[in-house]
């Protein structure tokens, strides 16, 4: 697996209060960028090309890569309009090269280990493999069902949960079969291509036992500044 998409288009209109004007990737987590700390973390688990798709201030991302990590293969794909995650992901993945890549929300970082989840992808012969996470007591996500096979089966609603796994925002995802997909211009990734293929034996779930943290929420937000170091 050497390409991945970062979805980093969103309003991040949840940061607001504490980051006006700013897009979510590019939030400061004790002075650096959020978004240089999934670049390095990324090129340690080899990805090679990263193409970020842009749209909300996509000016100050672009500028930020080119000066702060000019020694990086990238391209960018910016959003004529806002598109959905969905809409941005599929322009961006005309730009890949790759038959499977990596995909990653630019807020998320979660440290999936990019070799395994890659492997669990073609053993299944998946369109799409979701990076799980286990958590306790949480409310904030909706819960993701999977059967014996690795197979997802349920979307659950957010709601209290004393236990689950929810969806990570990583992804393995096979480009051809996306592409061909009648999901139109303007979509959700997760409302109109996840779960619209739940229960056809290509939609998957990988558990990984990893650190996470979503800035989303001004919380987490003061969170990563704990956490997260250079």
């Amino acid at each position: 697996m050497k390409e991945v998409i970062i979805l980093a288009g969103g309003l991040g209109t949840r940061l607001q209060p504490v980051l006006p004007d700013v897009p979510k990737c590019m939030a400061p987590i004790n002075g650096t960028p959020f978004i240089s700390y999934l670049i390095n973390y990324l090129k340690e688990q080899g990805i090679e090309k990263f193409i970020f798709a842009l749209g909300f201030k996509a000016e100050l991302v672009k500028a930020y890569l080119e000066q702060s990590h000019a020694d990086l293969n990238f391209v960018c794909s910016i959003e004529p309009k806002p598109l959905g995650t969905g809409g941005a992901l599929k322009l961006a993945a005309t730009l890949t090269t790759e038959e499977d890549v990596l995909v990653v929300n630019g807020d998320t970082f979660f440290k999936v280990n990019v070799k395994l989840l890659s492997k669990f992808h073609t053993i299944k012969n998946a369109a799409c493999t979701v990076a799980l996470q286990y958590m306790k007591n949480f409310d904030r996500y909706g819960a993701v069902e999977v059967n014996e096979k690795g197979c997802i089966t349920a979307f659950k609603e957010k709601q209290p949960y004393a236990s689950g796994f929810v969806n990570a925002g990583n992804y393995m995802l096979h480009i051809p079969s996306f592409l061909m997909e009648e999901l139109g211009e303007v979509f959700s990734f997760e409302n109109d291509y996840l779960e619209k293929n739940i229960g056809n034996n290509t939609l998957f779930g990988m558990e990984q036992d990893a650190y996470f943290i979503d800035i989303g929420i001004p919380e987490d937000f003061e969170k990563a500044q704990k956490e997260i170091q250079a």
